[in-house]
């Protein structure tokens, strides 16, 4: 079993939502993680706009990209949603509420923390200035 097989089947059996998807890409020390819900607006936008390119970009390769993408959006907090390895960073999330959000977390911690269909751009820039 290769690296992203074995840590993708590590993910999903430590969750407890079988919703949960994970398109790693490569062993980084950054992790970009997109909280949204199948029933949000702004995340549909996102899905149908920023997101096949993102999936074709060439800081994906760079980055272990998680997706937390519940059916309800109400759920996209809940630590039943996210696997048990990223837990801790559910935890630092100061404000539980609103999607699509933007995680960047270095070394176990968020150093990027953003709101809204708009702010990719903001955060597209904030992981490009880790990996520089």
């Amino acid at each position: 079993m290769n690296r992203r097989a074995f840590l993708f089947a590590s993910l999903a059996a430590s969750s407890t939502w079988s919703g949960m998807s994970c398109a790693t890409h490569a062993a980084s020390d950054i992790q970009l993680i997109y909280i949204g819900g199948q029933d949000c607006g702004g995340c549909k936008r996102w899905r149908a706009n920023a997101h096949p390119r993102w999936l074709a970009s060439e800081e994906i390769q760079k980055v272990s990209y998680f997706e937390i993408e519940p059916i309800t959006l109400k759920d996209a907090y809940d630590e039943r949603s996210w696997p048990r390895g990223l837990r801790a960073v559910l935890a630092q999330v100061p404000h539980k509420s609103g999607t699509p959000r933007f995680l960047i977390v270095q070394d176990g911690r968020i150093v990027s923390n953003q709101l809204g269909v708009s702010a990719w751009t903001s955060t597209l820039a904030d992981l490009k200035q880790l990996m520089e």
